[in-house]
Parts: structure tokens; C-alpha cells; sequence
């Protein structure tokens, strides 16, 4: 059986950018996580400590946000080393940071920068 924990659409104002304007002013981004881990004993416990705390990866993400990055992919490596260092039994973890409206010529919703991790 494969299992997952996913935090999907989570939400930031924060100051990333390759501008030092984007970094001052600010923006809109969001983050998405899918994360593989063995919860067969969180099955049976209904114990939190025998799983992935959810609002400990938030917390976790929300932290990394707060520390200005030029770059997404700088930024998603930061949230992805600090999500497994807190729990090194993740089997796989997937990342996906978005900055909405990002500053280019056209019409564009959001630029994302995805990174899966998975040693298996």
C-alpha cells in the first residue's frame, strides 16, 4: 500500500525575486506539498507522533518563506532540506512553489518550480 500526506494550495505573501523591487515590495505565492510516508502505524495508534505532523511541515514551509530567495528553485531546495531534516522517514517528498502574477510581459498566472526527491 502507498500513502500520502498532501498540503495543497498553501498560502503566502512573501519577498522572493530575481528583482530587488520583488524582494522590497512583495508577492503572492503558493506552495504545494506531496509527501509518501508509511502510515500503517498511524493506521492502527490514531497516534499524530507515528505519522507527518501536518501543521509542524506548515509551520516548517511558513518559516522558509519568510527568508528572501532570487530564486524559486533556491527557494523550494530550502523548504525540501528543511521538511526532511524534520523527518527523515519520508520515503518520497514532492514541492511545487508558485509566485503568482509574476512580473513578465504577457499575461501569466503563475511561474512554479517543482522538485521531487525520491531515493527509492
Amino acid at each position: 500500500m502507498s500513502s500520502y500526506i498532501l498540503l495543497e494550495n498553501m498560502r503566502f505573501f512573501a519577498r522572493h525575486g530575481v528583482f530587488e523591487e520583488e524582494r522590497r515590495i512583495g508577492g503572492h505565492f503558493t506552495v504545494d506539498l506531496k509527501i509518501k510516508i508509511d502510515v500503517e502505524v498511524a493506521m492502527q495508534s490514531d497516534d499524530v507522533a507515528d505519522t507527518v505532523n501536518y501543521a509542524e511541515v506548515y509551520d516548517l514551509v511558513a518559516k522558509e518563506m519568510l527568508q528572501p530567495s532570487r530564486l524559486l528553485e533556491h527557494l523550494a531546495g530550502r523548504i525540501m532540506k528543511s521538511i526532511q531534516n524534520q523527518y527523515p522517514n519520508i520515503q518520497s517528498l514532492e514541492i511545487k512553489v508558485s509566485k503568482l502574477n509574476p512580473p513578465l510581459e504577457g499575461e501569466v498566472d503563475k511561474a512554479s518550480v517543482v522538485l521531487i526527491h525520491n531515493p527509492e
